[in-house]
């Protein structure tokens, strides 16, 4: 009998050894503004999703949720997976004006080289000179998209002159106001408010990657489009994929190992990788709509360049009023894009 109840004990410690292996599933939602269809949703998010879940066993999987389909607005986005209303978020740092100050110098004018270079540059920065700004957040990457363009309905901008008096709209507080200092009227908006605006003339044009376009059929509303020469483009946006820090901490040592697998300045890089590839055939459906199109350069270029170095300026002293070390700011954004772009 004694030797029957040692058994049972064993059998019992050994099944309960093994459901340990074992762990609970994990369902995490995440939630952003694009429709499905869009770059952001099904060539990263998307295959992010699946390869965590292969990798985790089957034992994390990802709902995922567009569009907006949970509620609120673009610029609440943050806020939703800091608090835990969400899990994982896709969404643009410069919705939220002011709640990521490190994060603006990547916004300035002239700082963009490629995406690849550029994403893995404010990757670096923002876990380390800019951290404070993602401190409540599981930070999965930071990076941007490729150098923006100028497009408008039918003015071909071949000089910043050329822009005086046209309502354009401006993904982000800083690039508004470089929009500003350029001559535009600038017109703040998330970018799926972009179609709907030039339709009904709210605005005359906008500056965006070729990338996003496609999404939103806005090759077919703007028929003019310029971009700027050199090795550096006239600005980008930093997106930002972040999950909740709780939620983050609530999973087994093994989940969260699949996690970080699938974060930080590789996943950054390969973003970038992903981003610099949508532009061409973005471009090319552009080119099949009857565009129109122009490369800025020489002195009209060099003016660009000028106002651009003011508008740095200006930012660097805003920024020194915040408490922040500017120039410190603006000089380790430069030297990371020139190292990643070596």
């Amino acid at each position: 009998m004694l030797k029957f109840k040692g058994l049972l004990a064993a059998a019992l410690l050994g099944a309960g050894l093994a459901g340990s292996a074992y762990a609970e599933p994990v369902t995490l939602k995440f939630h952003s503004f694009p429709p499905m269809p869009a770059n952001s949703n099904a060539k990263f998010v998307k295959p992010w999703a699946e390869k965590v879940k292969k990798e985790s066993n089957g034992e994390i999987d990802v709902e995922m949720y567009v569009s907006m389909q949970l509620g609120g607005k673009p610029p609440q986005l943050v806020d939703q997976v800091r608090e835990g209303v969400v899990d994982i978020v896709w969404t643009v740092g410069g919705y939220t004006p002011g709640r990521f100050p490190h994060l603006e110098a990547f916004e300035l004018p002239f700082m963009p080289a490629s995406a690849e270079a550029t994403s893995q540059a404010v990757h670096e920065y923002m876990t380390t000179v800019g951290a404070e700004d993602l401190k409540d957040y599981k930070v999965l990457a930071v990076f941007v998209h490729a150098p923006g363009k100028i497009h408008t309905k039918d003015k071909l901008i071949k000089s910043a002159s050329d822009l005086e008096g046209l309502k354009m709209r401006g993904p982000t507080r800083v690039i508004s106001q470089m929009l500003g200092e350029l001559g535009a009227t600038p017109v703040g908006m998330p970018v799926p408010q972009v179609a709907p605006s030039l339709s009904k003339g709210v605005i005359d044009g906008m500056v965006v990657p070729w990338e996003i376009m496609p999404s939103f059929k806005l090759e077919e509303l703007t028929k003019s489009h310029s971009v700027v020469t050199g090795d550096r483009g006239l600005y980008t946006t930093p997106f930002l994929f972040l999950m909740n820090k709780a939620k983050y901490e609530s999973l087994t040592d093994e989940q969260k190992k699949v996690i970080d697998d699938n974060s930080g300045l590789a996943l950054a890089q390969m973003a970038g990788q992903l981003w610099d590839s949508f532009e061409a055939p973005a471009r090319k459906l552009a080119e099949d709509a009857g565009g129109e199109f122009h490369e800025i350069s020489g002195a009209e270029l060099e003016q660009l360049q000028a106002t651009g170095d003011a508008f740095v300026e200006a930012w660097i002293a805003e920024a020194n009023e915040k408490g922040m070390d500017g120039a410190m700011l603006i000089d380790t954004a430069r030297n990371l894009v020139t190292k990643y772009d070596n």
